[in-house]
């Protein structure tokens, strides 16, 4: 059964709700039902208008995107944010693998953000938008490093503490993910792009294909090309390039 996209904007520029508007219409050919400019007027039009698809903007006049889901307690609906370059703010997006736009919104990136959120909401999978929702919501609320990531694959979706996270290794278009206690998960994306979510955590690149959990060091040998004994007993290869890094990077722990 097809479902209708009713979709809102919550925005505190008119500019941006009104630009967003004209290319929803222009190249996704969907219409808004409804907008706001703020925290609260967004819960309102949440509450009022039940949509399946909201625009949230992240820094707002009155709060966060952020605050207002974690006002509400019934989030039935998809929500793709749209924000100016907020490093922290992505990471905590990405982090819960949910979909993002970065302003001025590319066309593109639009229509693709739109395609994936009509396909959700087709599969009917809020249960799982609100995991990765509850993910969000948890690690905006540490005043410490993101705490939690989701990490999707063929056979389901797993949340996993970043800090039992051993290391990650490149495999093609693919990363492995080796987690303490628990088997390797597979997911199909690249390993450039988990360095990506995972900066600002404690993980260091030690090689091309290879991103390690400082925590779970224990020796750094530099003979034989250079390499990494971790506390599971697992060598892990030091690039070249990398060898000058990883000492400084050692010695400052």
């Amino acid at each position: 059964m097809n479902k209708h996209l009713n979709s809102i904007i919550i925005d505190d520029e008119k500019h941006s709700r009104e630009t967003l508007q004209e290319m929803l219409v222009r190249y996704c050919r969907i219409a808004t039902i409804g907008e706001a400019d703020g925290v609260e007027s967004g819960i309102e039009a949440i509450e009022n208008l039940k949509p399946n698809l909201v625009f949230l903007d992240i820094k707002m006049n009155d709060g966060t995107g952020f605050d207002l889901l974690r006002k509400i307690n019934n989030r039935n609906f998809h929500v793709i944010f749209t924000t100016a370059y907020d490093q922290y703010a992505i990471n905590a997006i990405r982090f819960s693998a949910l979909d993002y736009l970065l302003k001025p919104i590319d066309i593109e990136e639009l229509k693709a953000a739109v395609d994936r959120a009509k396909s959700a909401i087709e599969e009917d999978d809020i249960p799982e938008t609100n995991q990765k929702m509850d993910v969000l919501i948890h690690n905006t609320q540490s005043n410490d490093k993101l705490q939690k990531i989701v990490l999707s694959t063929s056979e389901g979706m797993h949340i996993v503490d970043v800090k039992n996270i051993i290391r990650c290794e490149a495999d093609d278009y693919y990363t492995h993910i080796y987690i303490e206690g628990q088997k390797s998960i597979m997911i199909s994306r690249t390993l450039k792009e988990i360095e990506s979510s995972l900066s600002g955590s404690d993980f260091i690149r030690t090689h091309k294909s290879h991103l390690v959990n400082l925590s779970y060091i224990k020796t750094y040998v530099k003979s034989d090309g250079g390499y990494l004994i971790l506390k599971n007993g697992e060598n892990v290869p030091v690039s070249r390039r990398k060898k000058e890094m990883m000492g400084k990077v050692l010695a400052s722990l």
